[in-house]
């Protein structure tokens, strides 16, 4: 058994004394005549411990392998430190190298690093102060998010990964199989003939990666009342854009007896709460991010926490920026979906502060959400907000079994995929509703980093699926 030891992390937050051990990987390392400076950090926060050691307290043989990138093992006194910037010090009695790196070949050296160049040695790039920060609030968020619906007395429900249903009913959906794609089986009769035999398939039918966790998730609020999901979803569109993934993390709670103004209400709860929440847990590392990447984070995740939400209609949406007088990459006219630029202009220019728009035009939403009585909208909701535009999706959903077969057969969709959801409402159907948080997209907003493959651990785009 190896003992730990100390967090960097806690020491720094205490007071000087004897016997410490600290583990952790040296930054980097400066010397002088007398005594050598080495900077450690174990990921445990922002700031780095300062060793210092003697040369002549230790073999130099055992100090040529203290460089930048190996892990070393220290045992010493935590004292005061005479050095600017810091409070303590640690004064080493004992070193271990545990693991050694070459300091010739080793990629993070003292100096500034690209994003793109980071990317490119993701096993590595969690070592740097960007994506320490980066790891310690994507930590900090996901507890803070299960933390809150444990307080609410949700249900917490692993949706499935693999699906025979496509959520959102747009078909952007990564295929799960195991036939043989250089012999695949073919239907040798009747309409079908000539077509891929899924008979032969594992699951017997089609099967992806699914999109959503939504309509599982409904399953179990008409038997809970109040569940979420927060799992993996999927989305096969070859976009390259620093705002999508192929693979990425959302939050879904579904809740009974629910309106879409409870909706609303609670969307405005949940994103305060986790936003408090991480911003008193990872003060240096928000701030860090307000200093080195963007300096309206710290601003910005204050007007959220500490607003109340504007609501407006779709309709209302779409006069306010038709006279604008803004010229809009995307033209905007009644019936077309709200793009980032025009996400961003209500929030920022319009209101200062969060928006919640309702109502949408049912043309350009999905098939789960309830029909208004216009015949026009459905009630949709999205949250936006500033800096980055929409960050939550949900909706009241359709509980009419009459309405919602017609609903998924206008777009296109085949009833028979969906035979349980529509039976959901013919036992004992009630009013619900929910929203979809992605996770990854709260992230770039707390940390006000510029692209999403920077904000999760091992990113898949098109043509990228490293480790």
């Amino acid at each position: 058994m190896i003992l730990r030891g100390n967090y960097i992390r806690d020491l720094l937050s205490g007071d000087a004394r004897s016997d410490v051990t600290v583990h952790g990987w040296v930054k980097t390392r400066r010397d002088s005549k007398d005594v050598c400076f080495v900077q450690l950090n174990d990921g445990s926060c922002p700031a780095d411990l300062q060793v210092v050691i003697s040369p002549a307290n230790f073999d130099a043989d055992l100090l040529r392998r203290v460089t930048t990138g190996a892990c070393i093992r220290v045992n010493g006194q935590l004292a005061s430190s005479p050095a600017a910037g810091q409070a303590l010090e640690l004064q080493a009695m004992e070193v271990k190298v545990i693991g050694e790196a070459d300091p010739a070949t080793y990629p993070l050296q003292k100096k500034g690093h690209t994003m793109e160049f980071l990317r490119d040695i993701g096993h590595l790039r969690t070592r740097s102060n960007t994506f320490g920060s980066v790891f310690r609030v994507r930590t900090s968020l996901a507890q803070a998010i299960h933390s809150f619906f444990h307080e609410e007395g949700f249900l917490y429900v692993h949706t499935p990964i693999i699906t025979a249903s496509d959520c959102e009913g747009a078909g952007a959906m990564f295929g799960v199989s195991t036939l043989d794609m250089l012999n695949v089986p073919r239907v040798n009769e009747g309409a079908q003939r000539g077509q891929v035999d899924f008979g032969q398939d594992f699951f017997g039918k089609p099967a992806y990666l699914t999109v959503s966790g939504q309509l599982e998730a409904e399953i179990f609020a008409l038997a809970f009342t109040n569940v979420y999901t927060f799992g993996p979803t999927f989305r096969a569109e070859n976009s390259n854009t620093p705002r999508h993934l192929a693979e990425f993390w959302m939050i879904e709670p579904e809740m009974a007896f629910c309106d879409l103004q409870d909706d609303m209400f609670f969307a405005e709860k949940f994103l305060k709460a986790i936003i408090a929440r991480v911003m008193d847990e990872c003060a240096s590392d928000l701030e860090f991010f307000n200093k080195r990447i963007d300096n309206s984070v710290l601003q910005t995740l204050e007007n959220v926490v500490n607003s109340v939400f504007e609501h407006i209609t779709y309709t209302e949406a779409i006069a306010l920026l038709e006279k604008s007088g803004q010229t809009w990459e995307f033209p905007v006219s009644w019936g077309s979906d709200l793009q980032s630029e025009h996400e961003r202009y209500l929030t920022e220019q319009v209101f200062k502060k969060p928006v919640i728009v309702v109502d949408y035009p049912r043309e350009i939403k999905a098939f789960y959400m309830r029909a208004n009585d216009d015949g026009k909208t459905v009630r949709a909701m999205d949250v936006l907000a500033p800096r980055i535009g929409e960050i939550i999706g949900g909706s009241q959903r359709e509980e009419r079994h009459d309405v919602l077969l017609n609903r998924i057969t206008e777009q296109g969709l085949d009833p028979a995929s969906y035979w349980w959801y529509l039976e959901l409402r013919k036992y004992g159907s009630a009013p619900h509703a929910g929203f979809g948080l992605g996770f990854e997209r709260l992230m770039l907003y707390l940390t006000g980093m510029k692209n999403i493959r920077d904000v999760i651990p091992f990113p898949r785009t098109p043509g990228t699926a490293e480790f």
